[in-house]
């Protein structure tokens, strides 16, 4: 019976030779795969390749969708109506065009995609 309690265990990490195991619960690290557009997201494409998503949400806030994040982000008081922000985070949306300061990275010359 030792000599079960004591094999069993390597037996089980054998059988799982070449894979990895990844026991962290939040998906990978690092940045995500943006190839795929998330639903009732606004895509912007930007210079440089980059590009990221806004959603509309309650209250007049968005949601951030970017390669490395998503936040939310408030319309700050006293603020035109399309800037929104969250910390250091500012995002301006006008009708076809966005800027995201996201210091030290900057979104710059971003177009809605069609």
């Amino acid at each position: 019976m030792r000599l079960c309690i004591v094999l069993f265990p390597g037996i089980l990490l054998a059988a799982c030779g070449g894979s990895s195991v990844n026991l962290w619960p939040f998906g990978e690290s690092g940045p995500r795969d943006m190839g795929r557009r998330p639903a009732n997201a606004t895509e912007y494409q930007c210079a440089g390749g980059k590009q990221f998503y806004v959603r509309n949400l309650e209250a007049g806030a968005v949601w951030l969708i970017a390669p490395d994040r998503e936040i939310r982000l408030e319309k700050p008081a006293g603020e035109p109506n399309q800037v929104y922000a969250a910390g250091r985070v500012r995002l301006e949306l006008g009708e076809q065009t966005a800027t995201l300061l996201d210091p030290p990275a900057q979104f710059l010359g971003c177009q809605r995609a069609k």
